[in-house]
């Protein structure tokens, strides 16, 4: 059996580290104050930064590396809140379109300032330029060896 040892261990251990806690993190912040987990902000700003406000439900899972049906389950909770309302695609009913209300785009407006703060904090604050860009290339090395496709990439308009 093959284990980490070394310079390899410790570095699995501080990105395992990294990987559980800044979810909780970041849940924590936008759950206290936006009532938004970091998965639904992050479905919202999806949208908010889309065409019309809207993408198809397939396209937001594949983005937010989730299932249709956990993706569904979050979409109904901010249907319920009125900031996102779903609907057949009119050029093809086999899919659903979700889009982002009035009332979402500005719960989504509200939520990011406090979010960025939160970000900024426990990620970029502490980095260098040269490490941010490090972090950047190391970060999509690991997913393209994780997946082959693309995942969600800001649009130029978009802040992160």
């Amino acid at each position: 059996m093959s284990r980490l040892s070394g310079d390899d261990l410790e570095t699995w251990s501080a990105l395992a580290t990294v990987l559980e806690w800044l979810p909780t993190a970041l849940d924590a912040q936008l759950q206290r104050d936006a009532a938004l987990t970091h998965f639904e902000y992050g479905v919202m700003f999806a949208l908010a930064n889309a065409d019309d406000r809207t993408l198809r439900m397939s396209t937001l899972a594949g983005y937010s590396n989730s299932s249709l049906s956990r993706l569904s389950r979050a979409v109904a909770r901010l249907e319920a809140k009125d900031w996102i309302r779903r609907a057949p695609d009119p050029t093809d009913g086999r899919f659903t379109l979700a889009t982002l209300t009035d009332a979402g785009e500005r719960k989504v407006e509200q939520a990011t300032p406090g979010h960025m703060a939160t970000v900024n904090r426990l990620v970029f604050d502490s980095l260098t330029t040269a490490q941010t860009r490090q972090l950047r290339d190391i970060s999509r090395r690991i997913t393209t060896a994780i997946r082959a496709e693309d995942g969600w990439t800001p649009p130029t308009k978009a802040t992160p």
